[in-house]
């Protein structure tokens, strides 16, 4: 589903990523764990084709992002991967329904069918009596469920989240946690998460540890939720 190959990336004269070799299965779940700096979030950019890497390439289903450019890599990018980031990110003058049909809007879908899925995204996360509300409406767990179902609206290959957890209290980031197994599991969802929470590292298949640029450990996780929820 994703593979990198010998991905390089600097800033200035900091070599920030120094050769980074990863392949990552069709509803995986694959946590990137690091001290601050390591490289975890600048990988993740570049996964998602939000950052360039110096060298190397990045091939997701099949497709070599390097070949793709402007408006091609554009909608590639929007139908393909799916972002969710510690801060959410929601506009806060659209309500839940409307920042969940964003994606869908800009590739194409039309208003009924966007707001069809959206729906049924908002039932799976229990929101549904929540579709009305901005975002300052909402607790910060009913906020990253809201731009979890909004990078889900297109159905995309994988999803990628940055500290998905890290602006929610324990309870929240719990369920949070558990949310993405039963994502894999009813919508066969693959998942690349940068993560300090030990908890939600050591739920998933596979622990990365990137230290200098590089991934030192690329461990399988023992954990009940992995063979469960497949």
């Amino acid at each position: 589903m994703v593979i990198t190959e010998d991905i390089h990336k600097s800033f200035g004269k900091v070599e920030v990523l120094k050769g980074i070799d990863l392949h990552v299965k069709k509803e995986e779940i694959v946590s990137i764990v690091g001290a601050s700096g390591a490289g975890k979030s600048t990988l993740l950019h570049i996964i998602g084709t939000i950052e360039s890497p110096d060298r190397g390439k990045v091939i997701i289903n099949g497709t070599d992002t390097s070949t793709l450019k402007g408006k091609q890599l554009s909608k590639f990018r929007n139908q393909s991967i799916g972002f969710v980031f510690q801060f959410h990110h929601l506009l806060p003058e659209f309500t839940a329904l409307e920042n969940i049909c964003i994606p869908a809007f800009i590739s194409g879908t039309s208003k009924k069918t966007a707001v069809k899925a959206a729906m049924e995204l908002l039932d799976f996360m229990e929101l549904t009596h929540r579709k009305d509300h901005k975002p300052s409406e909402l607790s910060g767990g009913e906020q990253q469920r809201v731009a979890i179902a909004r990078a889900l609206i297109n159905r995309p290959a994988v999803i990628l989240a940055d500290e998905p957890s890290g602006n929610l209290d324990s309870h929240a980031a719990t369920n949070l946690h558990n949310l993405f197994f039963d994502l894999r599991k009813n919508f066969g969802q693959t998942f690349i998460i940068v993560t300090h929470n030990k908890e939600l590292a050591s739920m998933a298949d596979r622990k990365l540890e990137i230290k200098d640029g590089i991934i030192m450990k690329n461990n399988p996780v023992e954990n009940p939720l992995n063979s469960e929820t497949k």
